[in-house]
């Protein structure tokens, strides 16, 4: 229990700097937890972050873990979707907010399982079918792909598991696509699309199966290859 208040408060989301306060971090990561785990960025998230940051150092690392209800409720329908819209809204925000304070911040957004989900949504725009106009959030502008660095899934459903999202494409949106990798471990029925199985082992070990910090990895390789801004005249 003392591990896991420890990583549920290392877990809690950065709020965007406004005019005059905190410093803008260099890098900030926006991560949508898996269905059930604890309001954060889970343990996938956790993981990454965590190894992201000692790569960065001494870059500064902020963390927002999406604000949504992870819920497990699959069989719930619109009202299952309208979680996963909540989903795409928070991280949305939080993104155009970032953009807009901290526009020299760079941006590595990733998600696992049904996190992954709304990730996906959230870079393509596209909505849940039987979600009503008035109820879709608004899609991200296109530059503020600019300040993406990178975008990284873990588990993303597939075929039979992915049904329940309502979208018939589950994928990263075409301005992110050339900075994005996704994660699908060996025997993971969920994103593989396969038979469903009782096992569910593969899909609950990408924290500790090394794909997360592959993951940290390749967001760095990919900040590297941005070029820094340059200093205000």
């Amino acid at each position: 229990m003392a591990v896991a208040s420890v990583l549920a408060i290392a877990a809690l989301p950065v709020i965007v700097p406004t005019a005059g306060s905190q410093s803008c971090p260099d890098i900030d990561v926006v991560f949508a937890r898996g269905t059930a785990e604890s309001p954060g960025v889970g343990g996938v998230g956790q993981r990454f972050v965590d190894s992201l940051r000692a790569q960065a150092f001494p870059r500064t690392v902020g963390v927002h873990g999406v604000n949504y209800p992870a819920s497990d409720n699959f069989t719930g329908g619109t009202v299952f979707k309208l979680n996963i819209v909540e989903g795409v809204r928070d991280e949305a925000n939080h993104v155009r907010g970032v953009v807009s304070v901290c526009p020299n911040t760079k941006l590595v957004l990733g998600g696992y399982s049904q996190g992954a989900v709304v990730t996906a949504l959230a870079t393509s725009g596209v909505v849940p079918t039987g979600i009503a106009r008035g109820a879709a959030p608004l899609p991200l502008p296109a530059g503020v792909a600019d300040n993406v660095a990178a975008v990284v899934l873990f588990g993303t459903p597939a075929g039979w598991s992915a049904t329940k999202y309502g979208a018939a494409d589950i994928d990263v949106g075409p301005a992110y696509a050339s900075k994005a990798l996704e994660f699908c471990a060996p025997g993971d029925a969920v994103c593989s699309g396969t038979v469903p199985t009782q096992d569910h082992g593969p899909h609950q070990q990408y924290g500790v199966n090394g794909m997360a910090d592959r993951a940290a990895t390749f967001a760095m390789g990919r900040l590297a290859e941005l070029k820094p801004e340059s200093p205000a005249s």
